[in-house]
């Protein structure tokens, strides 16, 4: 494997500045736990744990493409566009307040990343499924 591998380092630099925002966030405001009704420490938050339910879903589908030998261009496009919507996304939550398109967009392109990589899974499996049946 090499694609899902980059992908996936990229990614996780940008889960790990995630961390550090909560992380200072928690030592500014002296939240150690929850988001104490601040509602900034809780779009903090929440940018930092969305990433986290959603990355790893997409990561490992995309893996999943790949050991099936998919196409390093598809491949490439779906972690592009993975990393855009997630930089979009995570932005818009942890380091704005007004920057709704990011929000939306962000979340989007993660959905139509999982999406694709959903169909293109089905679509793996059903050939195998008939390769193995002749």
């Amino acid at each position: 494997m090499m694609v899902t591998p980059l992908y996936a380092g990229i990614l996780v630099l940008w889960f790990l500045i995630l961390s550090v925002r909560v992380i200072k966030q928690r030592g500014d405001t002296k939240i150690f736990l929850s988001d104490g009704g601040n509602v900034r420490m809780t779009r903090i938050i929440r940018g930092h744990a969305n990433f986290a339910e959603y990355v790893p879903l997409a990561l490992l589908l995309m893996a999943m493409l790949e050991l099936s030998h998919f196409s390093i261009y598809a491949l490439h496009a779906i972690g592009i566009l993975l990393v855009v919507a997630r930089l979009l996304h995570g932005y818009s939550l942890s380091f704005s307040e007004q920057f709704m398109f990011g929000r939306v967009a962000g979340a989007g392109m993660t959905f139509l990343v999982l999406l694709i990589e959903a169909v293109l899974c089905l679509y793996q499996a059903i050939i195998a499924h008939q390769l193995w049946l002749r």
